[in-house]
């Protein structure tokens, strides 16, 4: 399995400044995008502070993940800013089971024109 000092993780913030605690707490909820996908080069957590926004929606924690075939980009808004950073990283990582779950499928059909012939034998 890949650690995660081979990939590169970047977290910064807009607006706001991260917290001692923030940057662990990202870098541990980041190890799970790498466990789960060994082909990331690299994942960018921002997370923004927009006091005008409404309360329910000041934090905004975007996520952009760099990977072999179309990049991956999440967004989500909350109230806090560890719930934020949470529910982004969720999202990224429903997207690569997604992702390797489309891989898997597609490497396993067996396409059209031996559906055609078993369908040709099948008639005839």
């Amino acid at each position: 399995m890949n650690d995660i000092r081979d990939n590169e993780l970047i977290v910064s913030g807009i607006h706001l400044d991260l917290t001692p605690s923030l940057k662990p707490f990202v870098r541990e909820k980041a190890d799970r995008l790498f466990r789960h996908e060994e082909r990331i080069d690299r994942v960018r957590i921002e997370v923004e502070f927009d006091a005008q926004q409404n309360p329910s929606h000041r934090f905004t924690a975007k996520g952009h993940i760099s990977i072999h075939g179309p990049d991956m980009n999440a967004s989500v808004s909350s109230d806090e800013c560890h719930k934020a950073v949470s529910l982004v990283v969720d999202k990224l990582d429903r997207m690569i089971r997604r992702r390797s779950r489309f891989f898997k499928v597609k490497r396993h059909r067996t396409g059209i024109t031996s559906d055609m012939q078993d369908l040709r034998a099948f008639i005839a």
